[in-house]
């Protein structure tokens, strides 16, 4: 039966403890220098909207790796591009290919393949929602930590696509949720209302980052100003200034809080050079680890 990754809730308890575990054993093999080919002869057309750099390179390499063959499908250059349905597009590349990966502004989009497509479709980004990264987020305390269960993570700054994301997560897995958020840009009400109903742990938003961090053990933060946003600027960035993830909001964390960004990083703005290269920060292995957890991820869906 076809099964896609769309959004977090979607995901049953068990699913995340498989995508873990494979990611886990995944990358062991990897730095064993194992060789490790499921999805020999497997294909994975990738659609992308927006530019990327994390998204694009843990994908194919991660196709490669696993012994299949990566597509990159820029969205102006196929039919799409100009004006084919979302629906025969789905149809006619499921014909070829064993996976569908999308980056995306709208999400509906991506629920269009998804509705019309016969293989696997996932999320690689929309502007509502980032799954991929906030599972790979969530694998990398685990691996810091030793689990999630009882993590109490802060997120800082703009109510975004992956503040949403960390909402999902917050509704399905024992996680204490705090964010803050300037007035006028919060994540999406209708995931915070869920969030705080369903949250075993708790979710709270606060304007305040003082009071989001007082004894968060993870700080996370993400740029002001996502892609589509650019116009904005530089409003975001006067609004958003008290939200800098520096060194002074670190210290009134829990002693040793680790710090994450999914990246790019707009170095002292929402966050300080210094805490960003310190020693309590963990993002480059956060985003390493966007390979592990992907390549558990297309192994799940695309292996049958």
């Amino acid at each position: 039966m076809k099964k896609d990754l769309l959004t977090e809730y979607d995901l049953e308890l068990q699913d995340f403890t498989e995508i873990f575990q494979r990611a886990a054993f995944l990358k062991k093999l990897l730095y064993q220098k194992v060789s490790y080919t499921p999805l020999e002869g497997k294909s994975l057309g990738m659609i992308f909207d927006k530019s990327s750099t994390r998204t694009r390179i843990s994908f194919e390499v991660g196709m490669f790796q696993l012994g299949g063959l990566a597509i990159y499908l820029n969205s102006r250059d196929i039919q799409a591009g100009r004006g084919e349905s979302i629906a025969d597009s789905a149809r006619v590349m499921s014909r070829y290919l064993n996976g569908l990966m999308i980056r995306t502004s709208r999400h509906q989009d991506v629920e269009e393949y998804a509705r019309h497509a016969s293989i696997p479709v996932i999320n690689g980004l929309t502007d509502y929602l980032h799954p991929c990264q906030i599972l790979s987020d969530l694998f990398t305390i685990r691996e810091k930590f030793g689990a999630h269960e009882g993590i109490r993570v802060a997120y800082l700054g703009d109510g975004n696509n992956v503040a949403n994301s960390w909402l999902n997560v917050a509704a399905r897995l024992p996680i204490h949720l705090t964010m803050a958020c300037p007035a006028g840009y919060d994540p999406d009400q209708a995931l915070l209302e869920r969030a705080r109903r369903e949250a075993q742990g708790g979710v709270h938003l606060y304007r305040d980052p003082a009071d989001a961090v007082l004894g968060a053990q993870v700080l996370y933060t993400d740029t002001w100003a996502s892609m589509g946003w650019e116009a904005e600027k530089e409003e975001r960035a006067r609004v958003f200034a008290p939200y800098q993830v520096n060194e002074k909001l670190l210290a009134q964390a829990e002693p040793g809080a680790l710090v994450m960004h999914c990246l790019p990083a707009y170095r002292d703005q929402e966050i300080s050079s210094g805490v960003l290269d310190g020693p309590q920060s963990v993002i480059y292995d956060q985003a390493e680890n966007r390979l592990h957890v992907q390549k558990a991820i297309l192994e799940m869906l695309l292996k049958a």
